[in-house]
Parts: structure tokens; sequence; C-alpha cells
């Protein structure tokens, strides 16, 4: 019963060898002969003459064309942008130093609290200050007295020497006494004055709002002329430092509006406000400095941004990223349908966008080739399909 299934496998084997190896021997066994000459020279015309009658090939040595996709694209004016990577900086830092000397008589205040402008960080313990103060005080009172005397006892002089009823050298020595009495007056106004100005100094206020960076001064802390009371950071607005290559200087200017992205993703916007005029030596590289709004004080001093500066516009093509291509240098570029050829054209990239890329360096008015174009060289004939629409 088993010499049946192999019987018939041994010949299907043999008619598959005989069919792929031994073709041309079953064919010439079956009587099948080769066309005459005259059969194939007939082939040969009728081929050619549907060769000449296909509108896809040249007419001018048959040569076909290769069918391509193209996109016929008008240059737009598109707006270019500085990118500089930098990081935030406060509007103003300052460390609040001590005047005069003294021991803190006030509470501290807690770092990260919101101070008001002209907020007394700091009280120190007038000592005899007071008392000085007072003695100046007297002594002032004391000179306008004495001023106010010679000033009548000069007037009374003058009356009498009119009358001659004084000499003139009474009336010298009387307005003497004025101008003596006059400058002992300056000098307890004086006094007094700096009396005042050292009891002023015993409070140490914010020069201006923002927020404690560091506690003030604890309770009975003993300070010095120049010894920190507290350390306070103005957060807005914020500034968003970068430093621009040289390269890339001459695009930005002052007022220019700008944008950034925090790490985080937030996103803001401000205006340039400072450009630099002279380069760091060590990176030459450009100071920019952008000021953006910060009402939440979201933003905090020494975040790392991206920082967008916009500059003047240029005239682009927005095409699909699968359009761009390498010439045989290497050189990033697209090819256009030009005269019924391909030709590569040069490209310089602006900007990537969710809708595709701005391309600089490309004709006013171009048919780009965006399917087909690794298929084709310079100089080789396309048939060109258009797609609908000029963008992508």
């Amino acid at each position: 019963m088993r010499l049946f299934p192999l019987l018939t496998a041994a010949l299907v084997t043999a008619a598959l060898y005989l069919i792929i190896f031994e073709r041309d021997r079953v064919l010439g066994f079956a009587g099948a002969t080769q066309p005459a000459p005259d059969t194939a020279a007939e082939a040969t015309a009728d081929s050619a003459a549907d060769g000449a009658a296909d509108p896809a090939a040249e007419p001018n040595g048959g040569i076909r064309r290769v069918a391509v996709v193209g996109l016929r694209s008008e240059a737009r004016v598109v707006e270019s942008a500085v990118l500089v990577r930098g990081r935030t900086e406060a509007a103003r830092e300052v460390s609040v130093m001590a005047e005069t000397s003294g021991r803190v008589i006030t509470a501290p205040l807690r770092r990260g609290a919101a101070i008001a402008e002209g907020q007394a960080l700091c009280t120190l313990d007038p000592g005899t200050r007071a008392a000085a103060l007072a003695e100046a005080e007297a002594r002032l009172a004391e000179a306008e007295a004495r001023l106010a005397e010679a000033e009548i006892n000069d007037r009374a002089a003058r009356a009498l020497s009119r009358d001659g009823f004084a000499s003139e050298t009474r009336v010298a020595a009387t307005a003497a006494a004025v101008k003596a009495a006059r400058a002992g007056l300056q000098s307890a106004e004086a006094s007094v004055a700096a009396a005042e100005t050292e009891i002023g100094r015993l409070t140490i206020a914010a020069p201006f709002a923002g927020i404690l960076e560091s506690d003030t001064a604890e309770l009975g802390t003993l300070l010095q002329p120049g010894a920190p009371c507290a350390r306070i950071l103005q957060l807005d607005p914020i500034k968003l430092v970068g430093f621009l290559p040289e390269t890339e200087v001459e695009r930005a200017r002052v007022g220019a509006a700008a944008g950034a992205r925090l790490a985080s993703g937030r996103e803001v916007a401000g205006t340039v406000t400072f450009l630099s005029r002279s380069a760091d030596p060590a990176t030459r590289t450009f100071r920019v400095e952008v000021e953006v709004p910060n009402p939440d004080l979201a933003i905090r001093d020494g975040q790392t941004i991206e920082i967008a500066i916009s500059a003047a516009g240029e005239r682009a093509h927005l095409l699909p990223a699968s359009a761009l291509t390498l010439d045989d240098s290497g050189a990033l570029g697209v090819r256009i349908a030009e005269g019924g050829v391909a030709r590569f054209v040069p490209v310089t990239l602006l900007r990537d966008t969710v809708a595709g890329v701005w391309l600089a360096g490309l004709p006013e008015l171009a048919d780009v080739i965006v399917v087909g174009q690794e298929f084709v060289t310079d100089g080789v004939p396309v048939d060109v399909t258009l797609r609908e629409g000029a963008a992508p």
C-alpha cells in the first residue's frame, strides 16, 4: 500500500527537475523553435514604434522620463529668531549692611518673607545717642538765642550811629557779634543733623520691595559698620540672561521681542533690555538681558532657560521634511524640476515646525520634488505630477 505514494513522489520530483534544470531540452523535444530572424526584426520594429508613441519616452534617443511628485512652493516672509541658552537672574540683589555699631533689639524676620520698600529689617539699641541728640538740640536753641540777641544789639547800634550817639567802632563790634552768633548757630544745626543721622542709622530698612533670601540678624547680635543685616532679592520683574556668539550678535537689538522656555516647560515673553558692547574675554560671547514680568514670583533666580530673540524676517519656503536630501558631497538640499529636468539646490534650514521645515536658498517660485527625489540626479528628465496645495 505504501508503494504508490513513493512512486508518485518520485514522478513529481523528476518532473520538477526536468522543468527547472532541463527546460531547454524539454522544449526542444516538444518541438518548440526560436522565432525566425525576420520575425524577431518585426518584433523589434513594433517595440520601437510603441516606444515612439509612448508619451513618457523622449523622442530623441528613446530616454524615458522618471515619474515624480512635486509641490509648487512660493517663498514667504518668515520671522527668524536668535536662539540662546541662559539662566534667570534677580532684577536686584543686595546685602543690607549696618552703617553704625549697635546691638540688635528686634526679633529676626525669616527667609522667604515678602518685604515692602522701607520696611525695618534690623533695629539697633540707641545707647547714648538719644542723649547726644538732646544735647545737640539744646546747643542749637542756645545758638538761636545768641543770634537773636546779637541781631537786636546790631540794629540798636546802627540806629544810634545814624543819630550820632554811637561810634562806628560799636557798630562794627555788633556786626561781628552777629556773624559769630550765626556761625555758632550753623555749628549747632550741624551737630543736630549729625545726631539725627546717627539715630536714623539705628533702623536698617529695606531699600526696595522683595523677598528675604536670608534671615535678618538675630536678636542680641552686635553689629559693626559693614556687618550684614539681611539679603534681599527682587524677582518681579526678573531678568533672563544669555550669551550670544559673535555670529549671532548682529541679529539681536535692544527693544526686540523675546520669548523663553524654562526647563519645566513654562513659556514666558518679554523684551530685550540690554545687549553688551564688549565680549567676554574668555568665551568671546556677548551678554544679553531680557526683562520678563513675574508677578507670582514663580520664576526663581538661577533657573535654566532657552531664549528666542526675534530678528529680521527673511523669505523662505515651508516644505515637508521628507523633501530634504543630500548630494554626493553631503550638502543638504532639495531637488526641483526646472525645464523638465531635475536639479539639486542646496538650502539653509531656518526652523523646524510641526507643519514642516522653513528653508532658505530656493528660487522665489519652485516646483520641489517631494516624492521620487532619491531616484533622480541633476539633468535627469522628469515627468512631474504636482500635488494639490502650496504648503505641506
